[in-house]
């Protein structure tokens, strides 16, 4: 999907996870205050055309009624997770995201594609824990082994 800029079927695997993310979420819905997607950086965005976690988050966020916040940014490009073991996936995200916005209280959805690691989404939450969030909870389409 986000390889050869298939928007369309990104369209219809965010249906598909914003109709289980009620119930997978239900735990933490009351305190979920927004949904946030995992950035791209502005150059991968331009080459791709889309982010695919932010056409994830929209749908996940309209399914549990809150608001979508794209205020974490990659502050700088990293390459491709792809082929890389899992200590070069944790160094090459190491400090590449930052919140920008205001303050986030409460509890946060972090929506991403594919987890894989866990490298990215750890990083992406720990900019949101330095906003203030009080939890962070994963919403992925898939989880992938790095064999």
């Amino acid at each position: 999907m986000k390889y050869r800029a298939e928007r369309r079927r990104g369209e219809v695997l965010a249906a598909e996870l914003a109709a289980v993310a009620p119930n997978l979420l239900a735990r933490w819905r009351d305190d979920v205050r927004c949904v946030v997607p995992v950035p791209l950086h502005p150059s991968r965005l331009h080459e791709r055309g889309f982010n695919q976690s932010s056409l994830l988050a929209r749908a996940v966020g309209e399914a549990l009624e809150r608001p979508v916040r794209e205020e974490l940014v990659r502050v700088r490009v990293t390459p491709a997770q792809v082929g890389r073991s899992r200590s070069e996936r944790w160094q090459n995200v190491d400090g590449a995201f930052r919140w920008v916005g205001a303050p986030i209280d409460g509890t946060v959805v972090l929506v991403d594609d594919v987890v894989t690691t866990g490298a990215t989404i750890s990083a992406a939450a720990q900019a949101l824990a330095e906003a203030g969030a009080q939890s962070v909870v994963v919403c992925a389409l898939a989880r992938a082994r790095l064999d």
